[in-house]
């Protein structure tokens, strides 16, 4: 097989991929808290038939050697934390937060998971809650009788009571943050979990130990720009393109040759 045609599949297959990852940024541009991937690809090995520098019969050095390269792989692909646009809103449980970390959730099997979606409801218990019914960890209960929710910039969280003056604290909101979020799990549903690239966490109060703030009444949208996803989209549909015009002359010149060899 000529190998201009395996060298053009490579390409193919690296396009796709690459396709596959815009098209679910694009996917989830209304995602709070999404962030946006990233595919990154290196050549593969090189068929050297002269090495640079190698000596030639008339006892000069070749300059640059012959090496003929054979496609390309995707090396993987990375999430990209850059901060969201901030959404205002009317919900008091609604939180963002300002800066790095992530809200650390209660898993079914009681491993922890991490977030920056911040849409946190009330379950039947009066525990804070994500959307998906996940429990905050360290867990916060609102008092039944509570006629309104406060949550501080440094995590505190607050209620107000019929008959009290002062707000009553009922908890503190903890974000953990990471040394390489980018090697964080990515599992769905807006959750994340730890891995030995992305470090252990470090957890504490907002505002402290670099970690973001929270803002209430806000949440934090996804990262993905649209009008770059387009135009990455269609840098990746040109050169698919051209892999495959290529796959198709090594093509032709495969059947001229062996028409000629007739």
């Amino acid at each position: 097989m000529n190998p201009a045609m395996w060298i053009s599949k490579t390409g193919v297959q690296a396009q796709d991929a690459k396709l596959q990852a815009i098209a679910n940024n694009l996917a989830n541009v209304n995602t709070v808290g999404f962030k946006r991937d990233r595919v990154m690809f290196q050549d593969l090995f090189y068929q050297v038939d002269q090495q640079p520098g190698a000596q030639r019969d008339n006892n000069t050095a070749s300059p640059s050697g012959t090496q003929l390269g054979n496609g390309t792989k995707v090396l993987g692909t990375q999430k990209v934390f850059t901060t969201g646009s901030l959404q205002t809103t009317s919900q008091a449980l609604d939180v963002a937060i300002v800066g790095q970390g992530f809200l650390q959730v209660a898993l079914p099997d009681g491993n922890t998971a991490y977030t920056r979606a911040g849409q946190l409801q009330l379950d039947s218990e009066g525990r804070l809650v994500t959307a998906q019914g996940l429990p905050l960890v360290p867990e916060i209960t609102v008092p039944a009788n509570a006629t309104g929710v406060t949550i501080g910039e440094n995590g505190v969280v607050s209620v107000s009571v019929n008959g009290q003056t002062a707000p009553t604290e009922v908890g503190q909101l903890t974000i953990a943050g990471f040394v390489n979020p980018a090697g964080l799990l990515a599992t769905g549903d807006n959750l994340y979990t730890e891995t030995a690239a992305s470090g252990a966490p470090n957890v504490g109060n907002p505002g402290t130990d670099s970690l973001g703030k929270l803002k209430q009444f806000a949440l934090e949208g996804s990262n993905v720009q649209v009008v770059e996803e387009m135009v990455e989209m269609i840098a990746a549909q040109r050169t698919y393109e051209m892999n495959t015009k290529v796959l198709s002359a090594a093509d032709n010149m495969l059947q001229y040759l062996a028409q000629a060899a007739r």
